[in-house]
């Protein structure tokens, strides 16, 4: 598989590329709002990258913070949020298991794509991880608060199927933290299928590409969960600053 530590590191053009080929019907936007009215409220977009979350929130919000590990992928938001107008953001370089954000300052916060590569079982101690990244939200959220979680449940899968190193991670979710779950399609649709080989190939490894490529194809079905839970800090996080995982 793809370094993919090192494309958000270096390679942040081309993952946007990819990204804005996927779900163009607008399944995800009509997905989250049917889960929270985003009028007015601070959000908090952990994992932000190049700002697909971030930018089809901003525009709702009252404002947005997006989160990111890597600067290159935050420049890329910047300038994405920039030519949509609003101006009620900021970006954010920090670790999920350490925020950079005030104490309960946000209203909801939404996770894509991004938990699973601390809860991934290829992780060393990947509980512990997300441990941490949870409390970390539980103590940024204000009372009330609402955690979304958005992750892949396959990518070129018609119907819900898990990668074998997430099904650990998902299970907790509902199991153990008891978040609340929907499915649905954000297929790629790319311009060509020269472009659908490149760019799977470029992000999801040569044996998903080698399979666009027999089947020379434009368009890839795309899975996606959707993980939530409302008054998230009451469940999870204690007022001493402790959390209750």
């Amino acid at each position: 598989m793809p370094d993919h530590e090192q494309i958000y590191a270096n390679e942040a053009s081309a993952y946007e590329l990819l990204i804005s080929r996927e779900d163009m019907e607008g399944n995800l936007a009509r997905a989250l709002q049917g889960i929270r009215a985003f009028e007015g409220l601070d959000v908090l977009d952990l994992g932000a990258g190049t700002g697909r979350l971030s930018c089809m929130l901003a525009p709702l919000a009252g404002s947005v913070v997006a989160v990111d590990a890597s600067r290159a992928m935050l420049d890329v938001a910047e300038s994405k949020l920039k030519a949509l107008g609003c101006t009620n953001w900021r970006t954010v370089v920090s670790d999920h298991r350490a925020l950079a954000v005030a104490d309960q300052s946000a209203d909801v916060i939404v996770a894509g794509w991004t938990l699973c590569y601390l809860a991934s079982s290829n992780t060393k101690a990947w509980r512990r991880q997300l441990e941490w990244a949870w409390d970390e939200m539980g103590r940024v959220l204000r009372p009330g608060g609402t955690v979304i979680i958005v992750e892949t449940l396959g990518t070129g899968a018609e119907t819900p199927a898990a990668p074998q190193f997430l099904q650990s991670y998902y299970r907790v979710l509902q199991e153990h933290y008891g978040l609340e779950h929907q499915w649905l399609r954000t297929d790629f649709r790319f311009e060509s299928a020269g472009e659908a080989e490149r760019l799977t190939r470029f992000f999801f490894g040569d044996a998903l590409a080698d399979r666009v490529a027999s089947e020379s194809a434009n368009e890839l079905p795309e899975c996606t969960g959707i993980w939530h839970k409302h008054n998230f800090r009451e469940a999870f996080y204690d007022t001493r600053g402790g959390g209750k995982g």
